[in-house]
């Protein structure tokens, strides 16, 4: 499994799920919200930088 790819999925859920209780609990909600993107962005910068190597 290619490095990154864990995080930018986990981020997609987590923000998904922060953007999803954004009516009920606003400033919960930005907090899950801004984690997610934390960890889409890192598994992203992951996902760059080991592209040119080979999973095996």
């Amino acid at each position: 499994m290619r490095e990154g790819l864990i995080p930018t999925v986990l981020g997609t859920a987590v923000t998904a799920s922060g953007v999803a209780m954004r009516g009920k609990f606003p400033m919960a909600a930005a907090v899950v919200t801004g984690f997610g993107l934390a960890h889409m962005v890192l598994g992203a910068i992951d996902l760059v930088e080991h592209r040119s190597r080979k999973p095996f």
